[in-house]
């Protein structure tokens, strides 16, 4: 098998823990996630992210449980396996205070996977650490999640493989320009009014053109309350999307409207994006109402 270079992360742990969630933050980071994947298959699966495919993942991230009880016996020869191929392959393991872990099995009223007509799901939870507790002395990093909300543990997870993704590139910045008179987007985190910029529409050799256009921008960006608005707007974000970030938000909307959502919206979405993504944040740009003007 060729050499693999992206991470491999093993998520395992206690039923209840937070397994499914440290996928999914995961997942926002940018790694190929697959749960309840037969142990005995991890080898393929590297095997498919080998080579010299283009790779558009970070790294790949495996959930493994009790449910895959019947190959736990066949970790060592499968990290054998891997190490011989240069793969480490590193291990996160959830665990929560049992009281915790049956007061969220009420919650959702969900079974454990080890509970059944003659084990109840104390008897349960005791028996899978004990199925567990290899993984869990190989665990690179132990979480106990028994006072941690799924902010707290998305933070976790973030602040201790920081090392794995580039700066900023987890955390997901959606812009949208609108027109007012069509309405503004419901998903919008932070919403700014631009109709006190001065307007295109009025000038009858520039009505035609829209925000992308550079006409259009440096109509807009020639008067004097147009450049400090930006600059302005540029150190705010500059200073409020690290906050936003370091609280373990992946997505943040931040919507530009102007009356039509044709021409004022659009160059200041159009610049911002390329600002931004100049800091190397991961934009993504719609003209919610470009097509109506």
């Amino acid at each position: 098998m060729n050499e693999i270079k992206l991470p491999l992360i093993i998520i395992s742990g206690l039923s209840g823990a937070g397994k499914s969630t440290a996928l999914k933050v995961f997942e926002d980071m940018g790694f190929f996630t697959v749960d309840g994947l037969p142990l005995p298959m991890t080898i393929r699966l590297t095997e498919l992210f080998s080579g010299e495919n283009p790779r558009k993942y970070r790294g790949l991230a495996l959930g493994v449980d009790v449910r895959q009880k019947e190959y736990l016996s066949e970790w060592d020869e499968i990290k054998k396996q891997l190490m011989s191929c240069n793969i480490e392959p590193q291990i996160i393991f959830l665990e929560a205070d049992k009281d915790i872990l049956i007061k969220r099995y009420a919650t959702t009223r969900r079974p454990h996977p080890l509970e059944s007509k003659e084990i109840g799901l104390t008897q349960a939870i005791e028996e899978e650490k004990k199925l567990l507790n290899t993984l869990k002395e190989e665990a690179k990093l132990v979480i106990d999640t028994s006072n941690f909300s799924i902010h707290d543990l998305r933070r976790k997870i973030q602040s201790s493989f920081d090392f794995l993704i580039e700066s900023n590139a987890g955390f997901r910045i959606n812009i949208i320009s609108f027109g007012y008179k069509y309405g503004i987007p419901k998903e919008a985190d932070i919403v700014f009014d631009l109709r006190f910029l001065p307007n295109p529409y009025f000038e009858n050799d520039l009505r035609p053109l829209s925000g992308r256009e550079e006409k259009i921008q440096k109509y807009i960006l020639k008067f004097e309350q147009s450049k400090i608005f930006l600059n302005k707007l540029e150190d705010f974000l500059e200073f409020i999307l690290p906050l936003y970030s370091n609280e373990g938000r992946y997505r943040l909307t931040i919507a530009f409207g102007c009356t039509g959502g044709f021409h004022r919206s659009v160059a200041i979405s159009e610049i911002m994006s390329q600002k931004l993504r100049g800091k190397n944040y991961n934009v993504q740009l719609e003209h919610r109402h470009l097509a109506l003007g």
